[in-house]
């Protein structure tokens, strides 16, 4: 316990570090959020450096960052000029959404990369080690949105099987009472299974579309590490006494094999957070990264330093879980 709260208050400044480069990013980035927000070309100059004034961005760089962090120390993530809404309510509505999406994408790929892993290492140079390879190769080579949008045409365009890609749910039918934000959860506890059927129609592409971006690692790393074991002296003398092939496969090199999985697992469910932005705005999905996106073109600073703050959060969190899965898979490899 003593080592999850040091690991935690060991988070600190890094959080603190991520703090300081996203403001400073943010206020590199070319073009003037007040410029921008006049574009009445009725406004004289005048007019522009009042509005530069209400956004607070006549200030020096100190001033505006004290600002920040004393609003950010009261829970105030600050107010979205295009959308003139709180940041905090804006991404407390649109969080569900992403989760939604990377947890189903998430369970989505490991539910086919670690039993095709385990295959393709159980038959080297067979047929199903060649299409792990093949899968391997794809997920690393394609960008998500170009997967996507191959998706979209093959699935939508040419066959019409799959729903358009509007989001979470057809703009004509209306969410679940909302319990825990995952339609796909909510849709069961409120017994409308209309809409679950929907919502999971909805998500299945842009699922699929993360998925294959997550299936490399995990697939590549699965069969690797399950070589690396069957290969060792242990799996041998455990055939040799005669122990059936399912009770050395499952029983010890599968368990052995999974340490560097975990690990896998939660470097590569950060990178799908990354992941999801392109994924978002290619399927229209109002979560956080298309919003981040929406602000970055629009010079809105206060959501992109909301954005990549919660997703510095969330990937600190992520590393502390898959050190404590580590430690539940081998107690030598936990909290250090």
């Amino acid at each position: 316990m003593s080592k999850i709260i040091w690991r935690i208050l060991s988070s600190i400044p890094t959080l603190f570090g991520v703090l300081i480069a996203t403001f400073l990013i943010t206020r590199v980035l070319p073009g003037d959020p007040a410029v921008f927000f006049a574009s009445n070309p009725a406004m004289s100059n005048e007019d522009v450096e009042k509005i530069r004034a209400a956004l607070g961005l006549d200030k020096s760089l100190v001033e505006q960052f004290w600002i920040y962090l004393g609003a950010l120390w009261q829970g105030d993530l600050g107010m979205s000029i295009s959308t003139g809404q709180p940041v905090a309510t804006e991404m407390l509505t649109r969080l569900p959404a992403s989760a939604e999406l990377t947890v189903f994408a998430f369970f989505l790929a490991i539910a086919i990369s670690i039993p095709l892993g385990v295959a393709a290492a159980l038959k080297p140079g067979s047929w199903i080690d060649q299409i792990c390879r093949i899968v391997a190769t794809l997920g690393v080579s394609i960008p998500t949105f170009v997967t996507g949008l191959l998706l979209i045409y093959l699935f939508y365009y040419i066959l019409g099987v799959a729903p358009e890609p509007t989001g979470r749910l057809d703009p004509f039918m209306f969410k679940p009472d909302t319990v825990t934000g995952f339609i796909l959860i909510d849709g069961p506890l409120a017994g409308d299974w209309e809409t679950t059927w929907a919502a999971f129609k909805q998500i299945l592409l842009p699922g699929v579309t993360m998925a294959i971006f997550a299936l490399a690692p995990l697939a590549r790393m699965t069969r690797a590490s399950m070589l690396n074991v069957l290969s060792s002296e242990f799996i041998r003398t455990a055939r040799a006494n005669g122990l059936t092939r399912r009770k050395i496969v499952m029983s010890y090199a599968f368990r052995n094999a999974m340490l560097p999985v975990v690990t896998s697992l939660g470097m590569t469910f950060s990178y799908m957070l990354g992941a999801n932005v392109l994924v978002e705005k290619v399927f229209a999905w109002p979560g956080i990264g298309a919003y981040a996106m929406d602000s970055l073109l629009s010079l809105d600073y206060a959501p992109l330093q909301a954005f990549m703050l919660i997703m510095a959060g969330i990937f600190l969190a992520v590393n502390l879980v898959t050190d404590l899965l580590a430690g539940l898979v081998d107690p030598r490899a936990g909290l250090n």
